[in-house]
């Protein structure tokens, strides 16, 4: 089964606690009066546990984030299901916890400190979680003030650094954010040796594999497989552009 198809048949079954499990109380209620059957609750993995809270955590920031400036647009929800692949039979589950998160009185600094506490400072699945966040503020076309201070808070509950917080931020709202370089991480500056080791790894820690051997959802890994391939990509192109330069006999 889908891990989207867990969230109201399967989640009753756990002790999540916390704001998200607050959230997953009210989703299964929300169900129930609406005439969903759910699965009747049985004894979880702690794998399972932390795949269902995860996404459950992820579906809240998300509708938070979507919510941040005041507004929720159509293409901040399309940008939604574009990033996790919900299935079209899934969407009615998603959508209620979608729906509740952004009404319910928890703040999403709650949420993000209950996913920071699960993910134990799992640096890359946290940074996925982020560049999600980022794709969907800037789905339709601006990202509001509102919305980067979200997106800051966010990053310092899961332990980032001020510098690694701006860092990111300049990679998707810089002057040039689509440059090779900016993805990377470096500069044109930068030996190729130090690329080499930048590139291998920003590789390791964005392939879905370990991903989901930290117990990510196999749903929610496109984020990370589109990263991975931006990476590939930016690595590519400075790698030719400097060997053309070597070609020409220019240093």
């Amino acid at each position: 089964m889908s891990i989207w198809g867990k969230i109201i048949g399967g989640a009753a079954g756990l002790a999540l606690g916390g704001p998200l499990g607050a959230l997953v109380g009210l989703a299964v209620g929300a169900a129930v009066d609406a005439g969903i059957d759910r699965a009747p609750a049985t004894a979880r993995s702690a794998r399972h546990t932390r795949e269902v809270t995860f996404t459950i955590g992820v579906i809240a920031l998300a509708a938070k984030m979507a919510k941040a400036d005041g507004m929720v647009t159509r293409a901040e929800v399309d940008a939604f299901k574009k990033v996790f692949k919900v299935p079209p039979a899934e969407m009615r589950n998603v959508g209620r916890v979608y729906d509740l998160a952004r009404q319910h009185t928890a703040g999403f600094e709650a949420y993000a400190r209950q996913i920071a506490d699960l993910m134990q400072g799992n640096r890359p699945v946290l940074t996925d979680l982020l560049e999600a966040l980022f794709f969907i503020a800037k789905a339709d076309g601006e990202v509001h003030a509102a919305e980067l201070a979200f997106i800051r808070t966010v990053a310092d509950i899961f332990g980032f650094s001020p510098d690694e917080i701006e860092t990111m931020i300049h990679r998707h709202l810089g002057p040039d954010p689509e440059s090779p370089y900016t993805i990377l991480g470096v500069t044109p500056m930068t030996d190729d040796a130090t690329v080499k080791a930048r590139y291998r790894q920003l590789v390791l820690e964005t392939h879905p594999d370990r991903l989901m051997a930290e117990g990510v959802p196999a749903d929610l890994i496109a984020v990370a497989t589109r990263r991975a391939a931006e990476i590939n990509a930016a690595y590519d192109e400075i790698m030719a552009a400097r060997r053309k330069v070597r070609e020409r006999g220019v240093v």
